[in-house]
């Protein structure tokens, strides 16, 4: 029978390998059952060689940290303009869009080009998204008011969700802080997490911005679950697992 150090030794293995595991898989390789998987999931944790998940453990911290939007905007920074200029291409004349906040969802706003646009409407609850768009005067703009956000440049709260109530948008442009397969679409702020979920109610599409690091990773806010949301554009750096159980949940993805 296989001891304890080699189970170890499989775990980090193909945790190098993966960058995750599972639990009912380690069960089938090593012959061992859950029960025993999981206390060696935690001594390697307790050890930190990794990070225990809901089922299995990853290679990387899963739980996302609240950062200043003037440090985010430099992470990425490459796959987040790309992301942003297929996001771009979706926009059509006559939509009203909504923009949320975040640092790929301002590098749209940056790329949107009014003079290719006729009566295009944009509803933001981020400062900088509407700051940005202020050079359009073509373009109609609707910043949402309430609780201002430092760390984000952006308002949250009850006012911003009672004033969205009164609108119906053709597009949702959504930006998320992480991607977690079983968990869902997460922010690190519960009251953001509540007008996203807002956001996506009245909108006929969302379509979420997200680079590849957003991927595996949660943070505090649950926003929604896959069945919410249509299209998700990020970059060449998600898995083919990622990507193929996103298909088979409905969602489009786009890589760019």
């Amino acid at each position: 029978m296989i001891n304890l150090t080699e189970r170890h030794q499989h775990i980090i293995n193909k945790l190098q390998q993966k960058g995750q595991v599972a639990v009912i898989d380690l069960c089938d390789e090593l012959r061992v059952s859950s029960v025993t998987i999981r206390k060696d999931l935690k001594l390697l944790e307790d050890k930190g060689l990794l990070f225990r998940t809901h089922g299995g453990a990853t290679q990387y911290n899963p739980y996302t940290i609240d950062l200043p939007v003037n440090e985010k905007e430099n992470l990425q920074a490459s796959e987040k303009n790309r992301i942003a200029l297929a996001a771009a291409g979706l926009i059509e004349p006559n939509d009203s869009i909504l923009i949320a906040s975040g640092t790929t969802v301002l590098a749209l706003a940056k790329l949107i080009q009014p003079s290719l646009l006729k009566n295009l409407t944009v509803i933001t609850s981020a400062l900088n998204v509407a700051l940005e768009l202020l050079h359009h005067p073509e373009v109609e703009v609707i910043q949402l008011g309430g609780i201002l956000r430092r760390s984000s440049s952006s308002v949250t709260g009850p006012y911003a969700e009672s004033v969205l109530a009164d609108f119906s948008c053709s597009k949702l442009f959504l930006g998320v802080d992480g991607i977690d397969l079983e968990f869902g679409l997460t922010t690190t702020n519960v009251m953001e997490a509540h007008l996203n979920r807002q956001m996506i109610n009245i909108s006929q599409k969302a379509i979420v911005l997200a680079d590849s690091s957003k991927f595996g990773k949660r943070g505090f806010g649950k926003i929604c679950g896959f069945d919410e949301i249509d299209q998700i554009i990020t970059d060449k750096g998600i898995s083919d697992h990622t990507f193929k159980s996103l298909q088979g949940m409905g969602v489009k993805v786009t890589i760019v």
